[in-house]
């Protein structure tokens, strides 16, 4: 067999390498650069500091996209959390044509989100099927303005996001619930747990690694929704912007060649701070308890070679 030239395994990796770093890394750090700048299209930037982070916390539309996000991530990481759980567990059972059910659950994970929110501004217009189904069983006299009270907004995305999550986060519980022996469960039985005491106590502990990571991928992009907003609101953000998201802000904020990409890119840097500790949290969880259990082990070696130290 002919041996590999030294440089063979680089030169596979270059095209990857270069990829992330044109594209992944120098994109990043000329943000946070740009973020203590003032700098817009055709025109010189100048350095700033930290003004453009000071205004943050004084411009009321961001205000409102914390909050909208925010609300986000308090609805949307229990729902779906929980409910794809719930529904991995009805589908695990085999039963005749139950992969019929799987699929149909797994289709909105495929379809476009823009074209789902279409749907969704469809049904939740004034004129929609919502609104005519209420008043034809007389639950209200008249429509409910879903697209434009700012609350009823992000009610409308926030089900748009639910139902379009639920099958592929029902993917990952259902390879995680292979891994939960029956065996626990028919012991728990005997022992007189119902089905309530078995999830809790059998089901919910052998997801834990899953559940965790679905919680920190739901609180990611829930930090960083945009198109259902967009879609539902015409681009606006519902009154006066007040159900605009983060990404919508730096979108609104960057655009056009009087876009303020300075501050767009402050708001990025905060995105990314907010985004990334979900991800380091699931980490120390997942790994904390092996990291302990290292610096015990170095600590123990190191005591053992003070002694041995002592005794020379």
């Amino acid at each position: 067999m002919k041996a590999h030239k030294w440089y063979t395994p680089y030169l596979l990796l270059a095209p990857a390498v270069i990829w992330v770093l044109v594209f992944a890394i120098w994109p990043f750090l000329n943000t946070v650069v740009l973020s203590f700048t003032d700098a817009r299209p055709l025109r010189t930037p100048k350095w700033v500091g930290l003004d453009n982070f000071v205004t943050l916390f004084h411009d009321e539309r961001f205000v409102y996209a914390m909050v909208t996000s925010l609300v986000y991530v308090v609805v949307c990481v229990p729902l779906l959390t929980f409910l794809p759980l719930f529904l991995a567990l009805l589908v695990q059972k085999k039963v005749p044509g139950i992969s019929i059910f799987r699929t149909t659950y797994y289709f909105p994970v495929i379809a476009s989100v823009v074209v789902v929110g279409i749907i969704w501004s469809w049904l939740f217009d004034s004129q929609g099927l919502i609104n005519q189904s209420l008043q034809f069983l007389h639950l209200t006299d008249q429509p409910i303005n879903f697209l434009i009270d700012r609350w009823l907004i992000l009610l409308s995305a926030i089900s748009l996001t639910v139902w379009k999550g639920l099958g592929y986060y029902m993917v990952v519980y259902l390879a995680a619930l292979t891994n939960v022996g029956k065996e626990l469960h028919e012991a728990a039985a005997l022992d007189g747990a119902g089905w309530w005491r078995r999830f809790w106590t059998v089901t919910v502990p052998g997801v834990k690694g899953a559940m965790l990571l679905i919680s920190a991928l739901v609180t990611v992009a829930a930090m960083r929704i945009f198109a259902e907003i967009y879609v539902l609101t015409n681009g606006s953000g519902g009154p006066g912007g007040q159900a605009q998201s983060l990404v919508m802000l730096i979108q609104q904020t960057g655009k056009g060649l009087n876009g303020n990409l300075g501050y767009a890119s402050a708001i990025s840097v905060v995105l990314f701070l907010l985004t990334i500790g979900p991800l380091l949290v699931v980490g120390y969880i997942n790994q904390g308890a092996e990291i302990r259990e290292a610096r015990k082990l170095r600590k123990m070696g190191s005591g053992k070679k003070a002694k041995q130290g002592g005794k020379r």
